[in-house]
């Protein structure tokens, strides 16, 4: 006999109960849902996070709140399987992030001041260490992209003070990574190098390019995607145009392909 859904709520409250209501009915009827563990749904996390990156990157906030239902869901799901095991519930995970946020935030719940971001990205970097953790950079995830990774890294290191001073130093930097990198693999100079040394002074580069970004307030994994999506367009565009004219890219000259190229260019 099916169940009767529980009514939309008309506040914060009372729609995250009927979410949990959800949940529980789900959990305790439905033969998918029953069968999931914590193990299980973590790559549909994964794949949601990045959905919920492709909207707001696309600037669609309908499907930026779609999006956010679905990790909602998620994080309810996972307290609902661990409260199963008496290991935590929902409220437990409530209560925690919200004592985390009074205890990292002391110049808004104590006596702390903090005159701008800075000093209050110093202080939680401070509070952290205090609270156990090893090393300014024991927070970042092992499995973050190595890009973001990147930024993280530099954001924490700079969280303690651990910084260049001004832009120009960090650019002097780019520079001469760059020139390091190029004479491990001069692009003029077709002898065999070492692929290993090479591959060490690229990452260097790419890490000083990162950091000269963070400079400028640039963030690089949304400026690398935005150059990914624009690359995309103008080559399916070259796709397109090719396919109309009975044509395979494979059989195109580079010439032939750069018109279309050079016509996507001004889209």
């Amino acid at each position: 006999m099916p169940l009767n859904p529980p009514v939309t709520g008309a506040t914060p409250a009372v729609a995250f109960e009927r979410l949990l209501k959800i949940m529980d009915d789900l959990r305790e009827n439905c033969p998918w849902d029953k069968k999931q563990t914590i193990e299980s749904i973590r790559h549909l996390t994964i794949e949601e996070t990045y959905e919920l990156s492709d909207a707001i990157l696309s600037g669609d906030l309908q499907e930026v709140k779609k999006e956010l239902g679905d990790i909602m869901l998620h994080l309810v799901f996972y307290s609902r399987i661990a409260s199963e095991t008496n290991d935590f519930n929902i409220t437990d995970v409530l209560n925690g992030i919200s004592d985390k946020l009074i205890n990292r935030h002391p110049h808004i719940y104590g006596d702390i001041e903090a005159e701008d971001e800075a000093a209050v990205k110093r202080n939680w970097e401070q509070i952290k260490l205090k609270e156990g953790n090893k090393s300014v950079l024991g927070g970042v995830p092992s499995s973050l992209p190595a890009l973001v990774k990147a930024s993280r890294i530099q954001e924490k290191a700079r969280g303690v003070g651990f910084d260049w001073e001004d832009k120009s130093q960090v650019w002097e930097k780019v520079e001469e990574e760059m020139r390091e990198f190029k004479q491990e693999f001069n692009p003029e100079d077709h002898r065999d190098f070492d692929h290993e040394k090479a591959e060490g002074e690229f990452g260097d580069l790419l890490f000083s390019l990162i950091n000269y970004a963070r400079f400028i307030n640039i963030n690089p994994e949304d400026a690398l995607e935005k150059t990914n999506r624009k690359f995309i367009k103008r080559f399916q565009y070259l796709e397109t145009k090719a396919n109309e004219q009975g044509k395979k890219l494979h059989d195109m000259t580079l010439a032939e392909m750069d018109v279309f190229w050079n016509e996507a260019k001004k889209l």
